[in-house]
């Protein structure tokens, strides 16, 4: 199984990673290492993945996986466990939890503070950067903006994610400056740019320690899944925890 290690400044105790397409045993269209239990996987697949990653990262629990909606809400993660929660960012504050979304051309954006007091991850597509996920679980995090570190996971690129005129509409209504994200192509439509508008949504919300971004989703078969690329395909996971004390 490979997995992508954020290269980023985090603190000794914060942990995360990005899973690939292999090393795992589903079957086609989900080849391999699917983690979606959403998308039509033998779940006995999918439990059998999961049981790898967890043994492969040394998870310090199983990770939380929620109901993705491409929506902004954040859920703080204690206790024990339960039912998988409509959510699109989980926050967690101590080692016994794993934060984790599920990707295939949507952006994955993990963040911590700088003192390792608490990590989030969040699921950003288009949608959930537009409606203000990243702001939302910038405040979740309960820290000055300024003491918090993101990284940008991998998406699809602006060379092959293309919208209409009403996605280019709905950012440009938030800030002006989200024209610099779009340009258009010869079909009269637009080439979108999550990375770079996720940028400038960080940088608004006052985190200005961005690393990672750039690579593309859709356009490396071998090393991602890509939902805009295939239909039906699995899931990547973008997980972040902090080490138990």
């Amino acid at each position: 199984m490979e997995v992508i290690v954020p290269d980023w400044p985090a603190p000794a105790l914060v942990r995360a990673a990005v899973t690939l397409r292999s090393g795992g045993v589903s079957a086609a269209p989900f080849d391999s290492l699917n983690l979606g239990g959403h998308v039509g996987d033998a779940p006995l697949a999918v439990a059998e993945n999961r049981r790898r990653l967890r043994e492969q990262l040394r998870l310090p629990a199983e990770p939380t996986w929620l109901s993705q909606v491409h929506g902004t809400r954040v859920v703080t993660l204690q206790g024990l466990a339960g039912a998988a929660q409509p959510a699109d960012a989980a926050v967690a504050r101590s080692g016994q939890h794993v934060c984790a979304v599920l990707v295939a051309d949507c952006l994955p954006v993990l963040l911590t503070t700088r003192q390792a007091t608490a990590v989030a991850a969040a699921h950003a597509g288009w949608r959930g950067l537009a409606a203000g996920v990243l702001e939302t679980c910038v405040r979740a995090l309960g820290e000055p903006p300024e003491e918090l570190l993101a990284w940008l996971g991998p998406a699809i690129g602006l060379a092959h994610f293309e919208v209409g005129a009403e996605v280019r509409t709905q950012f440009l209504a938030h800030d002006a400056s989200a024209a610099s994200a779009f340009q258009e192509n010869e079909r009269g439509r637009w080439q979108c740019d999550l990375y770079a508008l996720a940028r400038q949504r960080l940088q608004a919300a006052g985190v200005t320690a961005v690393f990672g971004g750039g690579g593309c989703t859709y356009g490396d078969p071998v090393r991602f899944f890509s939902f805009r690329r295939d239909g039906q395909c699995g899931r990547m996971a973008a997980l972040i925890w902090l080490e138990p004390s």
